[in-house]
Order: C-alpha cells, then sequence, then structure tokens
C-alpha cells in the first residue's frame, strides 16, 4: 500500500472509527485508493438522517489533512458491504 493509502487507513482506523464507536456505531473500511477511500458505518449510524452531515464535518476534515482532495464515500445500514474490514 502507498503512503497515501496508509495515511488514509491510519486516520480512520486511530481518529474516525473510535468516534464512531463511542456513539454506538462501527466503522468499515470497504475501499481505499490514493484519491478516495469507501467507508461503511453499522449501529446508532445506519439510517441516520445525520451522516451528511457527519460526513462533511467529522470525516472529511481529517482525511482532507492527509490527503487533500479525497474523495469520500459513505454508506450506512445493518448490510455490510462483502470484503469490507472492521476498522478499531
Amino acid at each position: 500500500m502507498a503512503a497515501g493509502k496508509d495515511e488514509i487507513v491510519r486516520v480512520a482506523r486511530e481518529v474516525l472509527a473510535p468516534l464512531v464507536q463511542a456513539d454506538g456505531g462501527d466503522l468499515y473500511l470497504v475501499s481505499v485508493e490514493e484519491t478516495g477511500v469507501s467507508l461503511h458505518v453499522t449501529g446508532r449510524f445506519a439510517g441516520c438522517p445525520g451522516n451528511t452531515l457527519v460526513r462533511r464535518r467529522v470525516f472529511e476534515p481529517p482525511l482532507a489533512a492527509v490527503v487533500p482532495g479525497i474523495i469520500l464515500t459513505l454508506t450506512s445500514g445493518p448490510l455490510i458491504p462483502v470484503g469490507a474490514a472492521r476498522l478499531g
């Protein structure tokens, strides 16, 4: 994995996953590329109407700090995407 991917995974694991878990959910890494990441949230986040705000205000800033212009795809729900890995 290249440095950009390593940093994306590190931020997702060390910064975002604990925040999601503290609020009663779990964070999964679906896929990661040099300029983008796909994450999935479960638990209390599944179907939460505030997910758009959380994505913009909580998830994107720390990811953009390590990869400016990163594209974040955030899905939610009880069905975990095939191949997704739980973070945290």
